[in-house]
């Protein structure tokens, strides 16, 4: 079972639905903590159950996060398999600018400068700490930033979140 585990998400065939965008995170959190392969994503609109996100798992490990989740509280609408032809969105985009790359994940945007791993902006949503975070990674490199998660406390920050470790990987990457 642990190989399974360690497979990537983008193969599972599974999602778990939520009606809240607050309960996918939580449970992407606890399955990534015990050992779960799981990624956010957006899920096809027919599957959508009141929320714009869902966790993609291996369908195969259903019963063991069912159990999980009840052991941690978690709390979920229905783990739904998924079928040829539905796509998923995947929630973190690139854009390389040549001189910068811009990641996005929902509506957080994080760019940098290629050349020196420089946060030129963080922007996007309509969270009260954006300005806050803005302000404190703007100009910095990424390699001695605060993740924005680690220093805001709403969704918002939670995205820029995914979008500052995309970037974090792709300046290493670039390396």
């Amino acid at each position: 079972m642990a190989s399974l585990k360690q497979e990537k998400a983008s193969s599972l065939g599974g999602l778990v639905l939520f009606t809240t965008v607050e309960q996918a995170i939580q449970a992407e959190k606890v399955l990534r903590q015990a050992g779960y392969a799981a990624k956010l994503v957006a899920p096809p609109p027919q599957l959508r159950k009141g929320c714009d996100l869902a966790v993609e798992i291996n369908l195969v490990e259903q019963t063991g996060i069912e159990r999980l989740f009840k052991q941690k509280d978690v709390d979920y609408t229905e783990i739904a398999p998924l079928k040829g032809g539905e796509e998923l969105l995947d929630i973190v985009k690139v854009t390389d600018f040549g001189e910068a790359i811009m990641v996005k994940a929902g509506n957080m945007k994080v760019t940098f400068d290629k050349d020196t791993g420089i946060i030129l902006n963080a922007s996007g949503g309509g969270c009260p700490d954006i300005p806050y975070l803005h302000a404190e990674l703007v100009g910095r490199k990424l390699t001695e930033a605060p993740g924005p998660k680690e220093i805001g406390f709403t969704l918002c920050a939670t995205m820029m979140d995914r979008a500052f470790l995309e970037c974090l990987q792709l300046w290493d990457d670039l390396r």
